[in-house]
This record gives structure tokens, C-alpha cells and sequence, in this order.
């Protein structure tokens, strides 16, 4: 028997699937759904974070810089607005993980990951240190034996 005969068509769905308001979010314009507002408040301190991590200022960035971090900030808003939909509403819907989680959810993740490596956000500054300022940080009691 083929595959194609023993598979069962999906019935279409009666009615609005319900929204979670993720697709209908305009971080330029501060358009976000009404119970959704205090998005706007968290997306900036992010958007003020990621522009500090990559220089003091925006006018420390480049044009390419500044895109990416808008772009990473309007896929960030997307996905929160799913997790607070899910956590309103609930992950499985039946049996089947929830509409927005099961089509977009990871995707946006993983094009927001991309953008911050593009960014070179995963990459943490650390201060080199030599080994005779470690030794003499750590072990302050031990002295050089020559000078006996």
C-alpha cells in the first residue's frame, strides 16, 4: 500500500485560530497588544543592553551593528509574546504542541542566536592576566626562593 493512501487529511480548523500577537508587534511604531504592554518596557532595557555590550553608545556602532540589533529586538518581541501566550493559554493544545510553538518558535529563536553571533555578543571579554601576577595574586606567601 502507498503512503498516500493510508494517510488521513487534516481537517480545517473552525474559526480564528486564536493569537498570541507576536506577528502584529511594531517595536519602531511601540504598537504591541493591549495585554501585552509591558513587553515594550522589557524589549527596550534589552535592546539599551545589547547596544552597551557592543560599544558605550549607538554612536559607537556601526549602520550594520545597529540593523542587526533592531532585527534581533523585533524577533525578540515575537518570541516573548508566544511564551506569554503559552503561559496564559497553556503549551499543548489537545495532544499537539500549541500552533505558534510547533511553526515559529524555534526558528525565531534560532535566528536570533545567528544574529547575536553576528554580533559577537557570545564571545565574553576577559582580562589576560601573566603568569607571575597570577602567582603573586594567588599564592602571596610564597616567595622566590633565590632571593634566600
Amino acid at each position: 500500500m502507498s503512503d498516500k493512501l493510508t494517510r488521513k487529511k487534516r481537517k480545517a480548523r473552525i474559526g480564528r485560530p486564536p493569537k498570541h500577537g507576536g506577528y502584529s508587534l511594531m517595536v519602531q511604531r511601540g504598537e504591541l497588544p493591549e495585554n501585552r504592554k509591558h513587553i515594550k518596557k522589557y524589549l527596550t532595557e534589552v535592546r539599551d543592553g545589547l547596544i552597551s555590550d557592543l560599544g558605550p553608545a549607538e554612536d559607537n556602532l556601526t549602520a550594520a551593528q545597529i540593523v542587526l540589533i533592531d532585527r534581533v529586538i523585533s524577533k525578540h518581541g515575537v518570541v516573548r509574546c508566544i511564551e506569554e501566550f503559552c503561559k496564559d493559554d497553556g503549551v499543548m493544545q489537545g495532544k499537539r504542541l500549541a500552533p505558534s510553538l510547533r511553526e515559529s518558535y524555534l526558528a525565531y529563536n534560532n535566528s536570533i542566536r545567528l544574529d547575536l553571533q553576528a554580533l559577537g555578543i557570545n564571545t565574553r571579554k576577559t582580562e589576560e592576566v601573566g603568569l607571575a601576577e597570577y602567582i603573586a595574586e594567588n599564592y602571596p606567601d610564597k616567595k622566590d626562593k633565590k632571593d634566600d
